[in-house]
């Protein structure tokens, strides 16, 4: 495996393989990998004869109160954890190598999509994460590019991009793997002290109720959102920023009665870390 840090070295790699008749697999991460990504690089490099993956925390998804100087870069661990599922290339760029124009040029996904859930309170992030997601897509080229349904919201706003501007990827997204506790897998999970840690496991059971309740007959997107919020105000340690369905795809307003596929998503706040969460709510 190796480890490229410029755009330059990446096109090579990429060219090297393109000229080989490779299939390529892309699995964008902002690095500290666990699990979770490690269930995407495995499923790349199944997938895939040349699996680029991209170790880059992109500061333009963070606001100005958010975590960027905090968050958890471990660059040296995380080649290991790739190289041991089959990466054959890790792509970890300074900011510069990514953003090399003061003025920047954006990729924005613009409507309902990016405003409710996470885009309500964080109003840059998707514009953040579409203009990046372009630049690797452009970089490596892959036949395909893989998400973890943890970050729904997200996954539904790249699907509407690559739809939009014609992108010739097919989106991979593959299941949230959880702590057998049942905690999402999160990069954000090593904030968390002890106390808060095991407070947050009321977002998995309260998920997991609201599945439950669901496939009891419930329709009521209403009752169910109720359900889960008393639930989660149960754990005195949490703070809602949002209990949420939504319509899938694209997120749009859930009907009632509820039919088809729909999005449960949550996120809450454990001390200063917040922590995001869903169940899709489908009959079988």
């Amino acid at each position: 495996m190796k480890l490229v840090h410029t755009v330059a070295e990446l096109r090579e790699e990429v060219a090297a393989a393109k000229a080989q008749g490779l299939t390529i697999g892309l699995v964008p991460t902002m690095g500290a990998l666990h699990e979770g990504h490690a269930s995407l690089i495995k499923a790349a490099n199944m997938e895939n004869d040349f699996v680029v993956v991209s170790v880059f925390v992109n500061p333009t998804q963070f606001g100005p109160n958010e975590d960027l100087d905090a968050y958890p870069r471990t660059l040296e661990a995380d080649c290991k954890l790739a190289e041991s599922m089959g990466a054959n290339v890790v792509f970890a760029p300074a900011p510069k190598e990514m953003y090399p124009s003061e003025d920047a040029t954006w990729v924005e996904v613009t409507g309902e999509i990016t405003k409710v859930l996470c885009g309500r309170t964080r109003p840059i992030h998707f514009r953040g994460v579409t203009t990046v997601v372009t630049k690797l897509f452009n970089l490596a080229q892959p036949d395909r590019a893989y998400f973890g349904q943890k970050d729904a919201q997200q996954v539904e706003v790249l699907k509407r991009m690559v739809k939009d501007l014609f992108f010739n990827i097919q989106l991979r997204i593959m299941p949230i793997v959880r702590e057998a506790d049942g905690l999402a897998k999160s990069s954000r999970n090593t904030y968390l002290n002890e106390a808060e840690r095991k407070a947050a496991l009321v977002l998995s059971r309260s998920l997991k109720a609201a599945k439950e309740q669901y496939e009891a007959g419930e329709r009521d997107a209403a009752k169910i959102t109720a359900a889960v919020t008393a639930s989660i105000k149960e754990e005195p340690m949490s703070d809602i920023d949002y209990v949420e369905i939504y319509a899938l795809p694209e997120l749009k307003p859930v009907a009632a009665p509820m039919v088809g596929s729909n999005l449960l998503a949550v996120a809450v706040k454990f001390g200063t870390t917040r922590l995001i969460d869903n169940v899709v709510l489908e009959e079988k």
